[in-house]
Formats: structure tokens, sequence, C-alpha cells
């Protein structure tokens, strides 16, 4: 297991910025995601650490040894890409052992690799198919069985199920997860879906504009948001987010930070924790969508819209006027100017 640090890294090109300074540190033998929109620097970073790109400041070490220099066949990582980047000619035995072959790795070694790795990922009945004859899924097998055969200590992903259909993604998270867990890697995995980032990671690195906006644990930041961007970037569906002094009346009955004007704080309330009550605040309901297990109410109360996660099915309409109330303690203070969270 080895332990990934940056330092100050930044990466421009010509006049434009796309990491601005961001350092983390990645525990040995964890999963870490670096999540955040197209565009904001997380590909960057990983082929960075991977040495596929150069920065142009900051230093990148693994297990304690400043790598930043060192070309990417010496840093003793594994990738996965985002296209599987399989030899469509070869067999899948050939495109797993291939890299071996390349560092003439001795046969009988390759051999008792190949027979390990192929039953870890359940693929030993598939090692004579060429990859036209596989399912994605399958394929995405073979490209990971290609990194871990290698058996480097530290493992980079890029987007490695976002061409895989819903029901798919989900089966694989949970395989790559319990991989990772038993070949106790250290997973840099980039994505700009918040579920995989949720479900998978012991650490959440968020980025946006090429910047760190949060880097925590997934419930610290569900449920302490450093930012109005985390806030509404991870949970499914965003927090809401509205400005304090249209909800006075509601804001002067929680505690929130002292000696601060409401008009100019947010406020931010996770949907689930809002419900229908006759002492709450008056809504217009604009549209209802029953879930079976849930029902999502978007109403619009003193101008602001508020979306509501109601379980099982509410007794409401679109049209209907409702009553909507939180508990004092679910609600989240932000800055208006500058968006970072406040504490009370």
């Amino acid at each position: 297991m080895k332990a990934v640090s940056v330092r100050g890294l930044s990466k421009t090109w010509g006049n434009t910025q796309i990491l601005n300074d961001i350092s983390f540190s990645i525990e040995a033998g964890s999963f870490a995601a670096l999540l955040g929109p197209s565009g904001c620097g997380k590909s960057t970073t990983l082929r960075i650490i991977a040495g596929l790109d150069d920065a142009t400041s900051g230093t990148v070490e693994i297990a304690g040894e400043d790598v930043t220099a060192w070309p990417a066949a010496k840093r003793g990582v594994a990738m996965v890409f985002q296209s599987y980047a399989l030899f469509p000619h070869l067999s899948v035995r050939e495109n797993i052992l291939f890299g071996l072959k390349i560092r003439r790795v001795p046969r009988d070694a390759r051999d008792a690799r190949l027979a390990r790795t192929a039953e870890l990922l359940g693929l030993t009945p598939l090692l004579e198919r060429k990859p036209a004859q596989l399912s994605g899924g399958q394929q995405q097998r073979v490209a990971l069985a290609r990194a871990i055969i290698a058996e480097n200590p530290v493992c980079l992903m890029d987007e490695p199920l976002s061409n895989l259909d819903a029901q798919l993604r989900a089966e694989m998270r949970r395989e790559l997860r319990a991989l990772q867990q038993r070949l106790r890697m250290t997973v840099i995995y980039v994505t700009h879906d918040q579920v995989e980032a949720m479900t998978m990671a012991d650490q959440i690195i968020l980025m946006n504009g090429g910047r760190i906006e949060q880097a925590a644990k997934p419930a610290e930041i569900y449920e302490q948001p450093a930012s109005v961007f985390a806030a509404r970037f991870v949970g499914t569906p965003p927090m809401n987010v509205m400005p304090a002094e249209s909800l006075a009346h509601v804001c002067s009955q929680a505690p929130r930070p002292a000696g601060i004007d409401l008009r100019s704080l947010l406020v931010g309330v996770r949907p689930e924790n809002i419900r229908l009550d006759e002492s709450g605040l008056s809504a217009d309901v604009k549209s209802v969508e029953y879930l079976g297990a849930e029902t999502m109410i978007e109403a619009d109360a003193a101008g602001t819209s508020i979306l509501a996660r109601i379980n099982g099915r509410a007794p409401c309409h679109a049209g209907d006027c409702v009553r909507l109330t939180w508990p004092p303690d679910a609600m989240h203070w932000f800055d208006m100017s500058t968006g970072r969270r406040i504490e009370c």
C-alpha cells in the first residue's frame, strides 16, 4: 500500500488556468474520489499524478517520495481509462498479459498472475474471446484486469463506468469497491457522478473551476457542506439554497450566525428534511412526482422555489396550497457574497 499526496499543484495551458494551487493527501489503501463537473480539472489532476502530463508548478509524492520529475513508467501506478482501450485483434488473455510481456515478465510468473486475476474478476471462461464478443461490463473487467495484473499498489481510474448502463454501473460500483478492499490498493477515482463518489469512496475531493471546494469523508460533505457549490452538487435531489431574508419569519425562530444581517445570508435545507405540517410555511405546489417509495414536491414559498422529498404518496397535487416545515437544526447557513459555510 502506498499513500499519494499532491502539494501546490497548478497547471496552465496558454492563458487558461486549469488547476490553481491544489493540495490533498490520500491514505495508503484507501479509495478516494475526485468529484466535480466537466472541466473542473479532475482528469488533469489524475494525469499529472500518473506522469502523463506535467504540472506547471507543485509536487506529486507517492509513498513519501517526490515523483514529480519521474516518468510514468517508474511511478508504480496502474491506470484505467474511460474508454476500455482494448486491442480488438487480441484475445482477452493477450489483452490482459500485454503489459507484462512488454516488461519481459517471465512466462511462469505471467501465467500465475493471469490465473489469479482472471479468477478474481470472473474472466476465466472468457480468456479466448475477442473484445467484440464481450458485453460492456465484461470489457470493463478486462480493462481492470490489465491494470490489476501489474500488481501496482496505486490504481488511477478515469470515469471507468461512464459507458455502462445504469443497472450495470450499480453492479460494477459494488464489485470495484469490494475488489479494492480485497487487494488493499490505493485507488484514485475520477467521476462527475456524486452517487459513485458517495457509495464507493473513503474520501471525496470535490473540485470546481480548478480548485478544491472541500476534501472530506462522504458523510461530512453531505452533512456539513463547506460551500453552496458543495451543498448543491452532493445530494440527490440537491439541497434547497434560499435567501434568508425571504424566509425571515422561519429564520428568526432558528439558531443562526450571530451578528450577521439576514440580507447577507443564504439558508440551505435538504429536501428530505422538509415535511408537510399545518403550522409550516405556506407554499403553492408547482409539480408533484410520485416515485413509489417517495414523492417529490416542487413548491413556491415567498417567491422562492423549494423541493421537498416526502415518504410515500403525498396528499397534494399541482396547484394546491400546502404548508412546509423543517427542523431548525436542519438549516445550513452560507455567506451570500462568498458562498462559504458559516457556523452558528
